[in-house]
Order: C-alpha cells, then structure tokens, then sequence
C-alpha cells in the first residue's frame, strides 16, 4: 500500500488512540487476540485486496480481475459497502477504507479486534498447523501467499511454459479446491483414514467368561466364524479419500496429446497443485467457521461500540445505521446468525446460572417455579451494583482496590488523573467487572428470558441437585450468582466449534421460534419457491446443508484404478439433494486434465414420472420422486451414463441425514 499519502497519514493518525484503546478494551473483557497492524487505503486499493482475499500480493489468475469488476460494481451500485477485510494471520492485517467516518472507523477496528481473537483461538483455524496450535505462531500467511505467487508467476512468464497451459491447469485445481480432509491437520491430511476390524465376538465371550454351555446354545460356532470373516473383510474396505486433491497429487497425470496417453506430471504442475492444495486447506477455517466468526465480531463490537460507549455520543447515531446495515443485509446474513446464536448461547448460559441458584431456595422446586418466582424482583437483585454499573470521576472514591472487579493499578492512576474515565470507564475495571456490568439478563431486550425458562430445563436442573435448600431467601441466592459464567462458556464454545457443530449444539427450538426462522423448498408442482415448514428441526437441518462442506457437495475418490482400467471413480455422497448434473459434467472435464485417463462420477438423480407430476399438479401436491443410482463417465471426447452398481449405490445413498424439508401441506 502507499504511505505517502497525506490523507492516508492525517487518517493513521486521528485513529493511534481509538486503534490502541480498543485492543486495550478488548483485552479487559476478555479476548486474547493476535496483535493487529493496521493500514489505511483509498477505495480501489480496498476492492484489489477484497478480490484478494485480504492479502496483497497473490498469484496471477484471472479469477482476481472477476472478483475485483464484482465488487466494485457493488459498491458502486450501492448494494454494500466494505467498511474493512482483515486476514488470518499473526500479526493479524487489517484494512481501513479512509474515506470511513469516525464512527465506522471505531466500529471497524473493534470488529476486528474480535476476530483476531477467534482466529488466535479457534481450533480449526489452528489445523492449519500440526493441528495442536505449536505451528500457529510462526504462521505468517502473507509471507507464505507472497511465496506462492512468486512460485506461479515464474511459472507464467516462463518462455519454456505455455501461460495459457498453466491458467487452464490452475483452473482445474480450483475446480476441486474445496474437494479436502478439512476436518484434519493439514501436515496430516494427506494420511489414509484406516479402519479397524472390530474385535472376533469369540475372544469377547472369552473375556466375558461365558460358559462353554451357555455359549453353544446361544452361538452357533460356524455363524461366530463366518461373523468374524464378514467383519475382516468389511474392515479391509478402503474408506474413500476424502482429499481428492492429495490423491491427484499423489496419483494424477497428464494426457498428452502427442503421445496419446497419460504422462507424468511437469515439475510446475506438481508444484501449483501442492501450493492451490495448500491456499485450499489455509482458507478452509475461515469457509468452516464464516457464521461463528462474523457473528463474534458483531457480538463484541456491539459489546464495546455500544454497551461500553466506545462510540462517542456524537457518533452513536451513525454507529447505529452503520450496525443496521450490516445486520440487515437481505439472505442468509451470517452476522445476524452468528450474533443471535452468541447472544442466545449467552443468555441461556446466563439462565441456567440464576434459575440453578434459585432452585436452591427453600420452598422452591422445578414444578412451582413459576408460581413462586417474582421476576421483577430478581430482576432488580440482578442490576449491577452501581459501583461498577456508573463509573465516573465523583465515584471513583467509592470503589475497593481490594474489590476483584476494580484493577487496582488503573484505579490509583485514575485517582491520580492519569486515566480519562469519562471517555474510558471501564479502564478501572478488571474481566470479572466488566461481566457483571454487561451481564446479558438485566439488559432491556432481555427481559423476559429467565421467565420464558421451561419446566422441561428446571427438572433436568433438579434432578441431581442434593443441596436444595441452601438459601434461606431469593436475595441470599442471586447474591451468589456468577455474573462471568456467560462470557466464560461463550470462550469455550469459540475455541472448539465450527458452524455445523455450533448451530447443530445450539439451534435450539426456542431459539428458531423466538427469531422466526422457517425453511423454503422449490415445488415441483407449481415450478415455484414456497414456505415449506417452521419445524426447528427442519430449520437446523436446512441450515446445516448451507455450511456442510462448505455448502457444496461432498465428493471422494472410491478407486483410482475402477474397472481394472486405471479409470478414476468418484463419488458423490448424497445427502438427498441432487448434483446438478451440468456443472458436474464440467468439473468431470477438468478433473479428466488432473487425471489424464477417463474419469467416473457416482451420483443419485431423483426422476419423476411425467404423469405422477401432472397428477400432482392438479392436485396441488408434490410428487413422489424415485432415487437412481448412475455413474457418468467422460473420456477425454464424450459423456456416457450408465445405471450404477446396487454394491456402489448403497456406499453413496444417504443415511438417516437427509435435508429435504417439503411438507404434506405447504404452509404457503
């Protein structure tokens, strides 16, 4: 980037304070993020490293320009702005536009704040590494993505190397680029997943001493052997490689034309493959990770913007359009996702706390919970104590050193007049402080959470709770309370989940309810969309179809040499959503280039019957499909399709896991 631009400078300065007061915050309440740089650029330079992923220098591709043209248009057009991008790595880099306002700029700089937090602790972030976090403080991705384009760049004005060869390669590769072990170490990914034969029944019965009587007239002999016999050889069954670009690594070739069959691969491309395989597998966090993510940086800015008056009061009005249009941008929008299950896993943590504290009054059970409880009066008790509720510099004398929620260090600089507690309050409290302080029941647009509890959460709380009568009042019991426990289960849940996990663990029925979700399915009978359930099961199931795999399609190698014929065989595992079969004929030409020999796809089609549909349109109803197993098949000139093996179709067919959602009625 240039840094001799006055306004660029003017702008780096006016944010040294807000940059190192919100690290500082950030801290305070908690996080441990990757230490930030950050730079100023105008606003070409924000869509170039927008189309680059965050990063400044990658490798020549046509693929940039496209993102580049998208993404100014866009704004250009005003379908929305980029505020800032900011990239996975230690230091972590982000990228102020400098045309933001002083508000946007705050807002920006805590958002990114957070996320350096999450990409500092996330564990999929750190598969990356050796998967144990040891790699991840040598991480220096911007180095390691310079390094890659000075690879391919060689490569391009190569005179020796035809560029347009090795952009039709690279255009292959990125055609399976999301075809990898994402839930494994990186250094790791490329091992075989092997399976184990289960133990032979006979030796369990010899360690569970059964007697020779019993066990010849509860087994028989030539049955345990022919068990024992099933199981080798359902262990011996390869798993299919779920790295298929390991695999064409490892295996591929390239046809040639001259020769008329597959030769080795050039030195180059092994070498772009291993690079785009690598790029593929350090972007794979953030693919995985994309509602979770977003959704922490939008729960602490708001945390710090608002809750902490980080924006000034002459700037909360914009900070507040600013968040308007971030939450509110139409479809699926991961920052509102993300922040509503953060909030809920906050609240709900929050509840189980306080409603576990009142549970141990004496006279209060699950099942007279409701009756018994006055609400507006734990409510009350659960306000913040005003000691650390409304810092100011008349109060300051009013706080304890001794108190664990007051820093004493900062409160005696405070004293001193070396701390601004106007602008900066919080400066004089310590994590535990700050907890009680936001504590997300007492605030307005939580009111109502501890009451909605169900009687179902309170037995389950009961049931194995012996010191039930430890309070003698409702007081006695909320003066226990820990303000921090929410915040503290937010940490953990951040470090351990992806988005499948976290909405699998946390998409919950009053969850779905409360924020309106619902599902949408394409009729076959009226060729439209219509609302199609609000069931919260087939909510999460709808959502976890958009974030398995990175919402694409799950394919594996199940041979490398199908036939006998050193053909490749993937597979599609279905799921109960069908390929659709154009775009998969494409990618099949491009992965026949990786290959060099005929590729095969494995795949499951829904087919109607024409008269079944036109039945079911008169009818207003959806047809019944029938699912058919076929193998498409290209052979460097044409296409064929064939009907698949039983053996074949029942190792891709769909389990129990299927994410169709259409109703018997339509809700409209």
């Amino acid at each position: 980037m240039r840094d001799d631009r006055i306004d660029a400078r003017k702008e780096a300065n006016r944010l040294t304070e807000p940059v190192e007061e919100a690290a500082a915050l950030a801290r305070k309440l908690g996080l441990d993020p990757y230490p930030v740089n950050y730079w100023i650029v105008d606003h070409d330079e924000m869509n170039e490293l927008i189309a680059y992923g965050g990063f400044q220098r990658r490798y020549p591709h046509w693929r940039w320009g496209m993102a580049y043209d998208r993404q100014r248009k866009q704004d250009q057009f005003g379908m929305g702005k980029a505020f800032e991008i900011v990239n996975n790595d230690n230091p972590a880099h982000a990228f102020l536009q400098e045309s933001n306002s002083l508000a946007d700029q705050k807002a920006v700089i805590t958002h990114v704040e957070a996320h350096a937090d999450f990409f500092a602790n996330n564990e999929w972030f750190g598969l990356f590494g050796d998967g144990q976090g040891d790699e991840r403080a040598d991480l220096d991705a911007a180095a390691m993505l310079e390094r890659h384009a000075e690879t391919i760049r060689g490569y391009v004005e190569d005179p020796e190397i035809d560029r347009d060869e090795v952009e039709r390669f690279i255009d292959a590769v990125l055609c399976l680029e999301d075809t990898i072990d994402q839930h494994r170490a990186f250094a790791r990914a490329d091992e075989r997943r092997e399976r184990d034969a289960p133990t032979d029944l006979r030796e369990r019965l010899d360690e569970l001493d059964v007697s020779e009587d019993v066990r010849r007239q509860a087994f028989d002999e030539e049955w345990l052997e022919e068990l024992a016999e099933s199981e080798r050889a359902a262990a011996k069954l390869e798993e299919p490689h779920t790295d298929v670009l390991a695999y064409l690594r490892e295996h591929g070739k390239r046809f040639d034309e001259e020769s008329g069959k597959a030769e080795a691969f050039e030195p180059w491309q092994t070498d772009v493959l291993d690079v785009l395989r690598t790029e593929a597998y350090y972007f794979a966090g953030q693919k995985m990770t994309k509602v979770m993510n977003e959704g922490w940086a939008a729960f602490w800015e708001s945390t710090m913007m608002s809750d902490e008056n980080f924006a000034g009061t002459d700037e909360f009005v914009t900070y507040a359009d600013h968040m308007a249009r971030v939450l509110g941008s139409p479809g699926l929008n991961p920052y509102k996702l993300g922040m509503e299950l953060w909030e809920y896993v906050e609240n709900v943590t929050n509840r189980r706390e306080v409603a576990d504290h009142l549970l141990r009054v004496e006279g209060v059970t699950w099942r007279n919970f409701h009756d018994v409880i006055d609400f507006d009066e734990v409510e009350d008790l659960l306000a913040p104590d005003p000691a650390v509720a409304t810092i100011t510099p008349e109060t300051l004398a009013d706080l304890d050193p001794e108190d664990p929620r007051v820093d004493a260090e900062s409160l005696e600089r405070a004293r001193a007049g070396e701390v601004d507690v106007e602008r900066y309050p919080w400066k004089v409290l310590t994590t535990e402080g700050l907890a009680e302080r936001h504590f997300s029941l007492c605030k307005p647009q939580n009111r109502g959470f501890l009451r909605r509890i169900r009687r179902s959460e309170l037995e389950r709380l009961a049931r194995y709770m012996f010191d039930d009568a430890k309070y003698d009042t409702v007081a006695e019991a909320l003066a226990d309370v820990d303000y921090g426990v929410g915040w503290r289960r937010m940490f953990e849940h951040r470090e351990s989940h992806n988005d499948v996990t976290f909405i699998d663990a946390f998409l919950s029925e009053e969850f779905v309810t409360e924020n309106d979700y619902f599902t949408y399915e394409f009729s076959q009978a009226t060729g439209d969309f219509r609302v199609a359930s609000d069931d919260p099961e087939d909510v999460k199931k709808k959502l976890l179809l958009q974030f398995t795999n990175f919402g694409k399609p799950t394919v594996a190698v199940y041979d490398g040499n199908f036939d006998n014929r050193n053909e490749l065989l993937l597979g599609h595992q279905y799921n109960g959503i069908d390929l659709d079969v154009e775009q998969a004929k494409r990618v099949l030409e491009r992965t026949y280039e990786l290959w060099g020999r005929p590729v095969n796809l494995m795949t499951i089609v829904t087919e109607y019957d024409e008269h079944e549909l036109e039945i079911a349109r008169r009818r207003n109803r959806e047809p019944t499909p029938t699912e058919v197993g076929k193998r498409i098949r290209y052979d460097g000139d044409r296409f064929e399709t064939h009907d698949l093996d039983p053996e074949l179709e029942e190792r891709i067919a769909a389990n129990d896991i299927d994410y169709d959602t259409k109703p018997d009625d339509w809700l409209s």
